[in-house]
């Protein structure tokens, strides 16, 4: 079976730290790039940073010079390390693996108070 657990959400205040994690469990086919999305109360889901198999990364506007992406092959897990958090950060954050379908893991809140 395959599963994507996300952790290390929690409640900061703005300009505080956080990271994300996203282990990865069972067999995985064809997989492309890996990211993270987060998703606001009454918003859309959206895209917040990428990382392909070759290590390439990609970021949002609004998060770039803030977050990082990275990984370990070795312990089958993907970061997001949030710096300087602002209350528009405030979502549930999800982990995502795209091969031949979508996984998602369960998500993780991130409250940034101001």
């Amino acid at each position: 079976q395959v599963r994507l657990v996300e952790s290390g959400g929690g409640l900061v205040q703005a300009g505080g730290s956080l990271r994300l994690s996203c282990v990865a469990s069972g067999t995985f086919f064809s997989i492309r790039v890996m990211g993270w999305y987060r998703q606001a109360p009454g918003k859309q889901r959206e895209l917040v940073a990428t990382i392909a198999t070759g290590g390439s990364t990609n970021y949002t506007g609004s998060v770039k010079g803030r977050f990082t992406i990275s990984r370990d092959n070795a312990k089958n897990t993907m970061y997001l390390q949030m710096n300087s958090l602002k209350p528009e950060d405030t979502a549930v954050y999800y982990c995502n693996f795209k091969g031949l379908w979508d996984y998602w893991g369960q998500g993780t809140q991130v409250t940034v108070s101001s």
